[in-house]
């Protein structure tokens, strides 16, 4: 590898034992073996270093959770079935990647300060939407994009909140047959009363 990919791997390795704020430019010369002037001459600043080592980052953990989850099991299995096997994979990765779950939430607090990094994340949430419509078979985007979207939205907003729970309180965390129970429940309240 030359410095450039050194300093990529540095920070990236900076970033999911440090986090972004706490991960200063000497962090990541001394963990990439490189020179302070390495980050200026490959990246101008260490803020765009940072910056290229969260996207590489995020896209290699969104690649490695596409793959995972993409594992079919039982093609037979019910719905529900699937679901939570789906969600059990996802709370493994949230054991296998850590890092890369906590450098995404304080990412989000450090995006309304960075706008190159709001612009990034809303594209790759945007991208996501269907595909966690797809793979959940909730939604079908090619036929009909705008509930793929819709249930792709609901599928973000359970992973952050189940992500969050995880990282914070795993002993308490939902399973996820937890959340197919609770699923099933929330929309059986949805249902119009039959009084």
């Amino acid at each position: 590898m030359g410095n450039r990919e050194d300093l990529l791997a540095g920070a990236k390795r900076c970033l999911l034992e440090k986090g972004y704020a706490r991960t200063t430019a000497r962090d990541i010369a001394a963990t990439a073996g490189t020179s302070l002037a390495a980050i200026g001459y490959h990246f101008k600043t260490t803020e765009a270093l940072l910056n290229a080592a969260l996207f590489e980052a995020m896209r290699e953990w969104g690649e490695e959770l596409g793959r995972n989850l993409g594992e079919d099991g039982d093609p037979d299995a019910p719905p529900a079935e699937r679901f939570a096997t789906i969600w059990r994979r996802m709370i493994e990765s949230f054991a296998a990647q850590r890092g890369i779950w906590s450098a995404q939430f304080e990412f989000v607090t450090l995006a309304a300060q960075l706008p190159e990094l709001r612009e990034f994340y809303a594209r790759a949430q945007e991208q996501a939407r269907p595909e966690l419509a797809g793979l959940f078979r909730a939604a079908d985007p090619a036929a009909d994009p705008e509930a793929a979207r819709l249930v792709g939205t609901l599928y973000q907003a359970l992973l952050a909140g189940v992500a969050m729970q995880w990282l914070v309180d795993p002993e308490h965390a939902p399973s996820g047959e937890d959340l197919a129970r609770a699923l099933r429940i929330a929309a059986a309240s949805l249902e119009p009363s039959r009084d």
